[in-house]
Order: structure tokens, then sequence, then C-alpha cells
């Protein structure tokens, strides 16, 4: 590949707003050539855009700009801003503008690109690239760099896919961030400090496209293909909002493994006198599956006419109900032993101590489901079994000393489920 060169453009006056930067940039005698890459620095767009706010409060800016939180540490907060980025602070900038002020980032980074490259073409007649850069911090990584975030002109990525390396390889994966490239080398020629907004990179005209080109968009990676979009803590808060009850199930079959993460993290759950009271049954064979549901059926169908009267109608219409276990792509029974319980003289004491245990095994479930929402899955936990405890035993060939606390529908939901407001806290808080 030939060399190419990096510098910056001096002598760019402070720009304010309404400011034309395209003649700014050419009244320092700056020599563009054809096929020249234009950085510059979002900062100078932003003042030129007037898009400078008087805000004492800069944490009230940041959340004007904020579409969604990505991580909250302390004061840190990197979110998704109103034009699509994942960043710290939206963006948002109190440093290189007056006390007292913070600069947003530009309205439309990409079309901001597009008209600086149309005023330059119009007043040179050369055919240029434009990008608009901003600084990251990244993943798993110290220290920032400058990237894209908008862009004209510019072949954003390059994909490698399908070409042949050196050995032979066909590459599969590779496409490279040209653009985040070229804003972190551009930015060692500008510098953080020394005034310099804009930098020149010659020698890559082969990057310089006839159109403006899509911009920096395909740059950032859509949030259904991010594997990264939320923090710990805040993915954790996600994983329990998305936990909802799913009745309707693709056909999709079930990862065995992500079946068997989410029991890791069952078993994480608080337990009386250290204990580890849970059991999982993972129901994988449809012969044993077919069984048991047909052994509870006949033992539901039983209870409801013989103990409740009902007729065969509205017994048909009931026990439709455990057709989610049937037809569910999974099925896992989770069980309650009572090994390491404690023995008291008294039924009060007895009672709680059973209790105690019950609720580390509502806790482990919980976290069974949670982690399934996790990994993609729906869930319905299902109180059938606890009627027909006996039963199920029997038809699970389980020790006579675990007891089935339901069982635990999963799969692919058929279809993303409804919205679910968020229920406020203080409607199920007492303070004392």
């Amino acid at each position: 590949m030939s060399a190419y060169q990096v510098f910056g453009v001096e002598g760019l006056p402070e720009v304010t707003a309404g400011d034309d930067l395209a003649a700014l940039l050419l009244a320092t005698g700056v020599g563009l050539a054809d096929g020249d890459v234009l950085m510059v620095t979002s900062k100078v767009i932003s003042k030129a855009e007037g898009r400078v706010m008087h805000a004492a409060d800069r944490e009230a800016a940041i959340d004007a700009e904020t579409v969604r939180v990505v991580a909250r540490r302390g004061a840190t907060r990197i979110v998704q801003n109103r034009q699509g980025l994942v960043m710290a602070a939206a963006g948002v900038d109190a440093s290189n503008t007056p006390p007292g002020t913070v600069l947003l980032l530009p309205e439309n980074p990409d079309a901001s690109a597009r008209a600086l490259r149309e005023r330059l073409r119009r007043a040179t007649g050369l055919r240029l690239a434009v990008v608009i850069t901003d600084t990251f911090g990244r993943p798993w990584r110290n220290g920032l760099t400058d990237v894209a975030i908008g862009a004209a002109g510019l072949q954003v990525l390059e994909d490698h896919r399908g070409r042949v390396d050196g050995h032979g390889n066909t590459l599969e994966l590779t496409v490279t961030a040209t653009a985040d490239e070229l804003a972190a080398a551009a930015d060692l020629a500008k510098g953080k400090t020394g005034g310099t907004p804009v930098a020149v990179i010659r020698g890559l005209d082969r990057l310089v496209t006839d159109s403006d080109g899509e911009g920096a968009r395909p740059l950032v990676r859509p949030a259904d293909e991010d594997m990264f979009r939320l923090g710990t803590s805040e993915a954790v808060r996600e994983a329990v909002t998305l936990r909802r009850t799913v009745r309707d199930f693709g056909e999709e079959p079930v990862d065995t493994g992500a079946i068997r993460r989410a029991v890791a993290a069952a078993v994480t759950a608080p337990a009386p006198h250290h204990t580890t009271p849970w059991r999982f049954v993972l129901v994988e064979s449809p012969r044993t599956r077919t069984r048991l549901l047909d052994a509870m059926l006949a033992a539901w169908q039983r209870d409801l006419a013989d103990l409740d009267g009902w007729d065969e109608t509205r017994i048909a219409r009931r026990t439709r109900r455990g057709d989610v276990l049937r037809h569910a792509p999974y099925l896992v029974v989770p069980c309650l032993v009572m090994d390491g319980s404690h023995t008291y003289p008294d039924a009060r004491r007895t009672a709680a101590e059973r209790e105690m245990f019950v609720v580390a095994m509502g806790a482990a479930v919980q976290n069974f489901l949670v982690a399934l929402a996790g990994e993609g899955l729906g869930s319905a936990w299902v109180s059938s079994t606890m009627f027909c405890r006996d039963t199920v035993r029997e038809a699970l060939d389980l020790p006579s000393g675990w007891d089935p606390m339901g069982a635990v529908a999963v799969g692919r939901p058929a279809a993303p489920p409804p919205a679910r407001p968020l229920r406020s806290p203080e409607a199920f808080i007492t303070t004392r």
C-alpha cells in the first residue's frame, strides 16, 4: 500500500454560531488536493451550528440528550444519545467552551459532513471526503481515541469477507472500520489541547467516493447484534424486566447449554443453614414428558371430577391450561429438598422452617427465569406439579424427599411480548 500523510490545519480562528466553516478552513491557506480526507473535530461543527447550551448543570444536559442508559458507575454514565451513538455523557462536553456552557454533538453529524463537503466542492472543485470525529472510550481498553460520528464521501467500512489472505485462508469475519482508523490517525496530528481541530489525510484517495454515501451510520452496531449493549447492573435489571410469562413458543430447539447456565444462576440463591435445597429435573426425553403430562392430566381430571364435582365439558376447558407444558420445546421441573433442615418439637417452628426452604426455592426459580430471559428464552412457571407430587415423583422416578415445585415451560417466544408499563415501587413500599 502506498504511503499517506496526516497534517493538522493551523490558523483556524475560534468558531462561533453561524460561521461558514468551509470559508474559515480555506482562509487558513491549507492547500487541499484531490482525494484528500478532511478530518474535523465535532466541537467546531457544533459551535458553527449553534449547539452551545447555557447550562450550569451538565447532568441536566446529559439527561436531555440521553435515549437509553447503557451503564452507570457513580457519576459516570455511558448512554445511547439521540444520534444513536453509545458514549460517555451523551457526548455533552464542557471543555473548549466558555464557563457556564456545554457543547452538544451536531444534531445530525452525517448531514453536517455532507453540507461541509458540498461547500468545499463548490469552492475548490476538488473531490474530497469529510469525516466528523469525536472522542470515545472503548470496552475492555483503557484510554480514549477519536472515532468517526459523521462522514460524507468516504467508504467508512471496508469488507474483507470472502477475500483470501497470504496463506490461502478465506476471511469470514473481517470488516475494517476504516473511518475510525482515520479518525485515530488524525487525532495524533490534531491533539487534544493544541487548538488544531482539523486535520487532512492525503494519499488515500482510493477510499474517497463520488457520492456522499451512507455516512457513519453503518459503523453503529444494531442493538439486536450488540452483545455488550448494557452494563452489568443494567443488564440484570433489563433481564428482570424482560422476564415475562410466555405461553406461545416457536418451534426452535432450546440450547441445553443455556438451560444449564440458567441452573448455575439459580443455585446462587440464598438458602437457610448453608443448605442447597434445589434440584432441577430437565425433562429432555419426549417419552418421559408424555408419561409425566399424561399422568398429571389424569390426576387433575380426577380431582376436578371427584373433589370439585365438575362435568366433562368444564374439566376439558380447565385442563387446556396445561397445554403450555405439552407444547413448549423444553420442560424443567424444579424440586425442593429439605436436606439440612432443622427439627423442632413444635408445629409453629416446624412450619416456619419449611417456609424458609420454600422461600429459598422461589428465589432459585426466579434466578432461573431471569437467566433464561438473559439468554433470550421465554418461560412459564406453572404450579400444576404441586397438586400431584406423588404422581410426578412416580412418573419421573424421583426420590421421595424431592417435592416438585411446579414446572417451567421454556422456549423462544413465538412473538415479542406486548409492552408492559413499569410498576411504581411506591405502591409496594411502607416506611416506618
